[in-house]
């Protein structure tokens, strides 16, 4: 990873970036496909943001991940969550992929291209060799201040029911125990005299 890092309590970096947006291959007319979105796109409206990145488009593991955010996309907004996936791909790239791949034709998030890596990079999850981002997930509350950061080997994908688990955790802003789950009692804490 890159010496700057965007960790817990940090503001998530501004950005302006190119998109492929949810309804891009429902789009009757050339240009409707692609869309410039901002951090603004959850602060604005007051709500949290998951920000997921993959490695790179037409690859292995990465469509499994999409399409698991994509299948949970009812529960992110449910909470009030914003969802983007994101990589270094350009948006002409992620385009092509979602036409070509079943599992992402269908998909309701847009899919961000930093095909200049600068908010990879000022994230801190491009990889040295290949300035390709990692397995990142950030979870953003709505203030733009990150509030949970995870971030796995290009090898290995994640699990979109931690990332939920961690948002409702984030989102009752109450003590959760270890593998609390929603619906589940939260600590409450006592001080002690001395």
């Amino acid at each position: 990873m890159s010496n700057k890092t965007a960790s817990v309590g940090s503001k998530f970096p501004e950005f302006k970036k190119k998109a492929v947006v949810a309804n891009a291959l429902n789009a009757t007319a050339p240009g409707q496909e692609f869309a410039e979105i901002t951090n603004e796109i959850h602060t604005k409206a007051g709500q949290w943001m998951v920000m997921f990145w993959w490695p790179k488009d037409f690859t292995f593991v990465c469509p499994t991940e999409i399409a698991a955010f994509n299948n949970a996309f009812g529960e992110f907004d449910d909470r009030d969550t914003v969802l983007i996936g994101a990589s270094t791909d350009s948006e002409f790239v992620h385009l092509a992929w979602r036409k070509d791949h079943d599992d992402l034709r269908g998909l309701k998030f847009p899919m961000l291209a930093d095909t200049s890596k600068s908010l990879a990079e000022e994230l801190g999850i491009l990889q040295a060799e290949e300035k390709i981002a990692y397995r990142a997930t950030f979870i953003v509350d709505p203030q733009g201040i990150i509030r949970w950061v995870n971030v796995n080997d290009l090898s290995v994908g994640r699990n979109v029911d931690e990332v939920l688990r961690v948002l409702d955790a984030l989102q009752t802003d109450e003590l959760c125990p270890c593998n609390w789950k929603k619906g589940e009692t939260t600590l409450t804490a006592q001080l002690q005299e001395a």
